[in-house]
Formats: C-alpha cells, structure tokens, sequence
C-alpha cells in the first residue's frame, strides 16, 4: 500500500491510460422542445428530397423503371407457375331453375282490397340459446284472384313473382271457413 501509484496493464502505456476517453470529450446533448424537434426533422426531411425538378423527375423515372422491371419478373414467374400446374377443366355451372317456391299457412286478417287478402303468419321456434318458444306473427299480402276467402279463414299461400309493391304471394286454397 505505499505504492499509490495506479496499475496498468502490460500492454498499455502510461500516456495512454492517462488520456481521458473520446466519449467523454463529446458535447452534451442539447434538450429541444417538441416544437424545435418537429422543425428540425421537417428540415431533414426536405433535404432528402431533390432540390430542383429536373432531380425529382429524374428520381421519379429511376423508381417508374424499378418497378416496370420488378412487375414484368412477377408476371413471367406467374406464367412458369400457371404453366407448371396441371390443367383444370372448368366446371360448366347447371342452369339454376326456379326452385320451390315457399308455402305458409296463416289467418285472413283482411279481404277489404280487391283481390288481395292480408294473411298473418304466426311463427313458433324455439330459441337456439334459450330454449324457450318463441313466437312472431308475420302479416303478408297474397293474391286472391276470385275473392274467395273472407276474413277469419284458414289459408295457404305460396310465393310467386311480385305482383305489386307490396304483394309476392297468391292464394293457394282455403283450409277452414271461418264460423
């Protein structure tokens, strides 16, 4: 302990561990507020783009030829993989047909227009969570081409092409009279 000198290690010279350290040489760091940050990097930002328009067209043509090169290399390698694949035979979709129409049963609510009735549907499901019934009624217009049904009746209708506005069914038969 009476030597109080430092040690160094073999290799390094006395000068050199006397020599303080380049980072601690360094300026500090300047603290700016946000409004001086935005202005520096907006600043930076219009460096990086070409000062006058002959250099921006100039760049502009360089990255048009970059990607007219880069799309024609995307296209040839779709042809080499289409023409790689084995051919598909391409399904000829049947003719859709008209299908079968929709029945519903419900009660003549209303025969006071000409030919037309109004038919309330009532609907009972069960709820798929709950599973409790649950009812709806549906009101309807229907055609009824010889007036035959009255209000109170049981009747079934079936869907077909509109008709009006509001009418896409016809009377099918009445079920039951009303008393």
């Amino acid at each position: 302990m009476a030597d109080e000198t430092p040690e160094t290690p073999e290799n390094e010279t006395p000068e050199a561990a006397a020599a303080p350290e380049p980072a601690a040489k360094a300026e500090p760091v300047v603290q700016l507020t946000p409004k001086e940050r935005k202005a520096a990097a907006r600043a930076r930002r219009g460096k990086r783009r070409g000062a006058t328009p002959e250099e921006r067209a100039e760049a502009r043509a360089k990255k048009a030829v970059a990607r007219r090169r880069r799309r024609e290399q995307e296209r040839e390698k779709a042809k080499a993989a289409k023409a790689a694949a084995p051919p598909v035979e391409q399904a000829v979709a049947a003719p859709k047909g008209t299908g079968k129409p929709k029945v519903r049963q419900g009660i003549v609510t209303s025969d006071k227009g000409d030919k037309t009735i109004t038919v309330s549907i009532d609907d009972a499901r069960r709820h798929r969570k709950y599973q409790k019934i649950v009812r709806s009624t549906h009101k309807l217009h229907a055609h009824d081409e010889k007036n035959d049904a009255g209000t109170g009746d049981l009747v079934r209708v079936i869907e077909c092409r509109p008709m009006s506005a509001t009418k896409r069914w016809r009377l099918d038969e009445v079920l039951e009279r009303a008393k």
